[in-house]
């Protein structure tokens, strides 16, 4: 049995998730209704960047957050940074770097990986783009939803 110390604990902890981390279904939903005030932020390096990246993310290594995001994400935007999946920790310290800069920041949880795992339009470095089947072992294959929100 949990006491309520460790209830309220783990309520802060999983709200506190909930308000810094993303999925990438969520950010899928959220470019593909339009919302204009969210920048997607691959912070992998130029070769990962050429291999492949989500349409319309902007280019921003971590380790040039500091010295470049004003210049590359505009003033107020919402910050969502990715890498390359959840075996890599380059986007929590991309999100780190932002939220330095004081720049509201979320972590797409899951990565580029999961991205294409889930199916979604990815851009190669010569701008096509191309899609993918959903991995059926690690997405829903029969929509776009897991019916796992509220």
């Amino acid at each position: 049995m949990i006491t309520d110390d460790q209830s309220s604990e783990a309520v802060r902890h999983f709200a506190a998730r909930l308000a810094f981390e993303t999925d990438v279904s969520d950010v899928a939903a959220d470019l593909a209704a339009g919302i204009e005030d969210i920048v997607v932020v691959d912070s992998r390096g130029q070769d990962g960047w050429e291999q492949g990246r989500v349409p319309g993310a902007v280019h921003l290594p971590a380790a040039e957050i500091a010295e470049r995001a004003g210049t590359v994400v505009r003033a107020g935007a919402r910050v969502v940074v990715y890498c390359w999946g959840p075996g890599c920790n380059g986007a929590t310290r991309a999100a780190l770097e932002f939220a330095r800069l004081g720049r509201p920041v979320r972590e797409m949880i899951g990565g580029f990986e999961y991205w294409v795992r889930e199916g979604l339009p990815v851009e190669a470095g010569d701008g096509t783009i191309t899609q993918r089947r959903p991995d059926p072992l690690t997405a829903p294959v029969s929509g776009a939803s897991c019916d796992c929100g509220p």
